[in-house]
């Protein structure tokens, strides 16, 4: 079992001026004590569970380029890409140039999107939930395609591309892995049955019954269940490592194989402390 961490909140004590330096601080205490993976979400505006729209919010796949040029081992991703946000040629390509510039470490992770505030106040498309599915399903195929070695034409309901070319392909292969984020039982994990890599899921007590829907969805489809990676957003606690370990003992037992969180970021040593404590536990779980 791993851990990754999660950026969500960009206020620091210094502010933008010392923000960079705090970043690459607390990413490299992630790398040099055994996380896997390090992600941001990809949102523009803080969201209302963490603090006030005005607190600092840094844009997602940027601030991955920046990370990619101070790391050298952790898996990057947003968690998650909001897929109305970004036209899925762009997205695919963003994704690639991730993926080639941090020697194959890059990861799509996407989700239908949710904040509609953010996106009515910048003047970002957020057209009705059902739609935002359809976008979703379209842009995965797209960037598979584009990932692949076809440069067909694509025809949908809701995009259009004249030639799938993606050139220079991600040095990952067959592509990037893609994570697909949200545990809507009919619409979500049904989508992560037929094209992802990874599931992921809020913890909490109806994580068995989720996985238990998309195994459901996996037989429907033909789909391989344990070829999927569950991974589950939990929160982290650095004043109860016995407490944390307990939880991830339980996850574990479900198949869950990634547990990604995070704490007051910026407090100098917290995210070293933690993985310290709590890596080489995790691995007697696998």
């Amino acid at each position: 079992m791993h851990i990754g961490l999660h950026v969500s909140d960009f206020t620091n004590p210094g502010g933008p001026a010392s923000l960079r330096e705090d970043l690459i601080r607390i990413v490299g205490e992630a790398e040099d004590s055994g996380y896997r993976s390090v992600s941001v979400m990809d949102h523009l505006w803080q969201i209302p569970p963490i603090g006030d729209a005005e607190r600092a919010m840094l844009e997602a796949y940027t601030t991955l380029g920046f990370l990619a040029a101070r790391t050298e081992r952790v898996e990057l991703l947003a968690w998650v890409t909001a897929v109305t946000y970004r036209e899925p040629g762009l997205l695919a390509k963003l994704v690639t140039t991730l993926d080639v510039l941090s020697g194959g470490r890059a990861w799509l992770g996407i989700g239908a999107a949710w904040f509609e505030g953010e996106a009515t106040g910048l003047g970002l498309p957020f057209p009705p939930t059902a739609e935002r599915f359809e976008r979703l399903e379209e842009t995965l195929r797209i960037c598979l395609q584009m990932w692949s070695d076809s440069e067909e034409p694509f025809a949908g309901k809701h995009y259009t591309l004249g030639r799938t070319l993606g050139s220079p392909q991600p040095v990952k292969r067959p592509h990037p892995p893609i994570l697909i984020g949200g545990g809507g039982e009919k619409k979500t994990l049904r989508l992560v049955a037929q094209y992802a890599d990874a599931c992921n899921l809020f913890g909490g007590d109806d994580v068995a019954r989720k996985l238990d829907v998309l195994k459901r969805h996996c037989d429907d489809l033909g789909r391989d269940y344990d070829t999927i990676e569950k991974t589950v957003m939990a929160p982290f606690t650095p004043n109860d490592v016995d407490g944390f370990l307990e939880s991830a003992r339980g996850y574990a037992a479900l198949g869950v194989t990634h547990l990604h969180g995070g704490f007051p970021y910026f407090e100098a040593g917290t995210v070293k402390a933690f993985g310290d404590a709590v890596v080489p536990r995790l691995a007697e779980l696998a």
